[in-house]
């Protein structure tokens, strides 16, 4: 019976381990790892599941679009403050993508569905060498098929079924081949996967104007898929930001995987240098108030009726010049 039950939990473990991804490096290690990242151009992966009519034309889109990204991700890692240095390294992507890729393996882990990628050890470790690297970060658009539900804008009618979408996976690794990273990542329990964008699209208005009770799951044309992936943000204060929507969406949260606050916990922070003043007046005890200064007054003789005199009195005004020190601080 024990042996039974040391069985299930080794099986156990192992499965959790394999939807969970535990030989990542944590976060903390990432960043005192890694001085200077590199961040590939990106891929585009022409043969996973890309169902579009026009393909090529596509996948010559997306790259150019890629292109325009780069640098946002570059920034946006570099705020972290977890990297000396990250920096965007050349090369053609078709070339990079094909001289480093070992195999591609569709996925299905904790209910995501996406495309894992391999790579071979001496080009990677190469690679990274040749550009002075600590690690280097790959991206990778690719194409999957899944089953969505999509509604129509009034959101009166619904389409369950199989759609095309592109999706972005990243992986961070070392000269060693070493994953240290990954996207999508399996660390948190609330584990959440965004699509690129859905080429495809279910025609509710066709099927209304003719009142059909079927709906045509039709492709985007390339504009328009050119358009959702160009369409750029909005801040809090619903201004228009220079960053595209769908490509800052899956950086954030690629970012929000890596960035590692830790690194300053134990640091003190600097002294702060007040100016010096010319005659400082003494400070009072925390525990006294602060007295008024007074003037003292002489004696006041009262004369007789005859030679009554009114004295004038004086009052307890401090002198007009005279900087009351404060009891605490005004910080």
């Amino acid at each position: 019976m024990r042996k039974i039950l040391m069985s299930l939990l080794l099986l156990a473990s192992l499965t959790s381990g394999c939807a969970q991804n535990y030989y990542n490096v944590p976060t903390e290690q990432i960043a005192s790892k890694i001085k200077v990242l590199g961040i590939a151009p990106f891929f585009v992966d022409a043969d996973s599941d890309i169902k579009h009519p026009q393909k090529d034309q596509l996948i010559s889109m997306i790259a150019d679009i890629n292109q325009n990204n780069q640098a946002l991700l570059g920034r946006k890692l570099k705020a972290t403050g977890n990297f000396y240095a990250v920096t965007a390294t050349d090369g053609e992507p078709r070339q990079l993508f094909t001289s480093l890729l070992y195999r591609r393996e569709k996925r299905e882990d904790a209910t995501l569905l996406y495309n894992k990628y391999f790579w071979k050890n001496e080009e990677l470790r190469s690679y990274i060498q040749r550009n002075n690297l600590d690690a280097v970060m790959l991206v990778t658009v690719s194409g999957i098929v899944k089953k969505e539900t999509l509604y129509s804008s009034n959101l009166l009618t619904k389409l369950e079924g199989d759609y095309n979408f592109l999706t972005i996976t990243a992986q961070i690794l070392d000269a060693d081949g070493t994953t240290l990273w990954e996207y999508p990542n399996f660390r948190r329990r609330l584990l959440s996967y965004y699509p690129l964008v859905n080429i495809q699209y279910a025609d509710f208005s066709e099927s209304d104007a003719n009142l059909s009770g079927r709906t045509e799951v039709k492709f985007k044309n390339l504009d328009g898929i050119r358009r959702a992936l160009e369409k750029k943000s909005k801040d809090w204060l619903l201004r228009e930001t220079q960053e595209p929507e769908a490509y800052s969406k899956q950086f954030d949260e690629m970012v929000s995987l890596i960035k590692y606050d830790g690194a300053n916990d134990g640091k003190t922070a600097a002294p702060i240098i007040s100016k010096p003043q010319s005659a400082p007046a003494p400070a009072t005890k925390p525990t006294e108030t602060a007295k008024t200064p007074t003037v003292q007054l002489p004696q006041v003789v009262v004369p007789s009726p005859a030679q009554a005199v009114v004295a004038p009195v004086e009052t307890s005004v401090p002198p007009s010049d005279e900087i009351v020190p404060a009891t605490g601080s005004t910080r």
